[in-house]
């Protein structure tokens, strides 16, 4: 098999993460959709989220910016732009960075008339950096409820039903203050299904949820809130929006295929599972490794890559340190020990799995075995939701530090 004489499965499994991040990069989506769309008036340009900064840079290289504005994830700046200001803020709860860098772009574009346009870069991460309250709704009231449900285990779609009413910005309100100035908008999509009201929760886009679901989310993981947050969690949210157009440029899907193909020419047969993984972390690390045990009973041809792609969700029962990735790969880690020829890797697009400083994990046979010839219990560490630590241990890290990119999660079974 090609490869394998110089590389081990470890190895192999590195190079395939980084060729793909390499390839997803926004630059070139956001430059052919620019290129295609032949914008040739000048422009101001608001770019938010975890791959503002990059897709920013990419639109200065097609259009003419009379001005714009970068939010982004702290560290994730890459330097200046002509012609643009640059805020850093906090992610994946706001911070008073988050609120200080919108309200300043609120206050510059909502003077924009109806001959002007705005291209709008949103990426993963927009809606805990692109936020200000609504009006009788404090800071510490979207940063208690957004703590509340990450810990809930709420998912990604739940967790902005609930933000967006919260928002002065998001669930189509944003495009509501600046109309009638058209809006055209390139997004990198961090939502299964590419739904674009779900995407930084929507600031742009028509809002499809209501108010009763908003309550029922509530109920359902019994969000701690006073009356004063329920009267505006009961408002509605625009409904219509006449002045913005959206694009996908970037999604897990082109991800899966990128990845597909990089292991294809390292000799391997590819199958893409699924691109809409969306359970826990622990089940979804066994349900990968379920794939491995049993491959000789199954339609895989080996040497196989079998992909899949989607967004996981932790319930934190523990105290540890970790994120979604993590905890997968390290649940597949638990249920592969002892096996030869397999690998499994579980990562993160942005380079940063939950609040840590990885990406995620690339687990073998070994990794296990590594954590109890040091005298430590890997069960201990998975109920305490301290992946990050089991991982730290055994060398399983995937650090890439902020990619400037964020479609959703990927990650890939090898079996030699």
């Amino acid at each position: 098999m090609k490869g394998l004489s110089f590389m081990n499965l470890k190895q192999i499994a590195r190079k395939l993460v980084e060729n793909t991040i390499k390839e997803i990069l926004p630059e070139k989506q956001v430059k052919d959709k620019l290129m295609e769309l032949e914008i040739k008036e000048d422009v101001y340009v608001l770019a938010i989220g975890k791959a503002a900064w990059r897709m920013a840079k990419a639109a200065t290289e097609v259009l003419n910016v009379k001005y714009g504005i970068v939010i982004t994830k702290y560290e994730h700046s890459m330097g200046e732009i002509s012609n643009f200001e640059i805020f850093e803020a906090g992610h994946p709860i706001p911070d008073e960075n988050s609120l200080r860098a919108t309200k300043y772009a609120l206050d510059k574009f909502s003077g924009l008339s109806e001959n002007d346009h705005l291209i709008f870069l949103i990426s993963g991460g927009g809606s805990a950096l692109f936020e200000y309250p609504e009006d009788g709704i404090s800071f510490e009231d979207i940063q208690n409820i957004t703590k509340q449900l990450l810990k809930s285990g709420a998912d990604i779609v739940e967790i902005n039903t609930i933000r967006k009413r919260l928002s002065k910005v998001k669930g189509g309100k944003f495009a509501k203050i600046i109309s009638p100035t058209k809006i055209t908008a390139l997004v990198l999509s961090d939502v299964l299904g590419d739904r674009l009201e779900s995407i930084a929760s929507g600031p742009a886009y028509p809002d499809i949820t209501t108010n009763e679901e908003a309550l029922k989310i509530v109920k359902k993981y019994n969000l701690e809130i006073s009356q004063r947050i329920q009267k505006v969690l009961e408002k509605e949210t625009p409904k219509k929006i006449d002045n913005a157009i959206h694009y996908i440029v970037g999604s897990v899907d082109v991800a899966c295929r990128t990845l597909a193909r990089f292991a294809q020419n390292e000799g391997f047969n590819t199958y893409v599972l699924t691109t809409q993984l969306n359970c826990e972390a622990r089940e979804a690390g066994r349900f990968i490794a379920s794939i491995a045990k049993s491959l000789n009973q199954t339609t895989f041809e080996k040497p196989a890559c079998v992909i899949f792609g989607g967004e996981t969700v932790v319930k934190v029962k523990g105290f540890g340190k970790g994120g979604r990735n993590q905890e997968l790969a390290f649940s597949a880690a638990i249920e592969i020990e002892g096996m030869k020829d397999v690998v499994v890797a579980s990562v993160g697009t942005d380079g940063t799995d939950g609040p840590t400083d990885a990406a995620g994990g690339i687990v073998d046979g070994n990794t296990v075995k590594k954590i109890k010839e040091l005298g430590k219990d890997p069960y201990e560490f998975l109920e305490n939701n301290d992946t990050y630590n089991a991982l730290l241990l055994s060398g399983d890290l995937l650090k890439t530090g902020p990619t400037g990119t964020n479609v959703n999660d990927f990650g890939f079974v090898l079996i030699k």
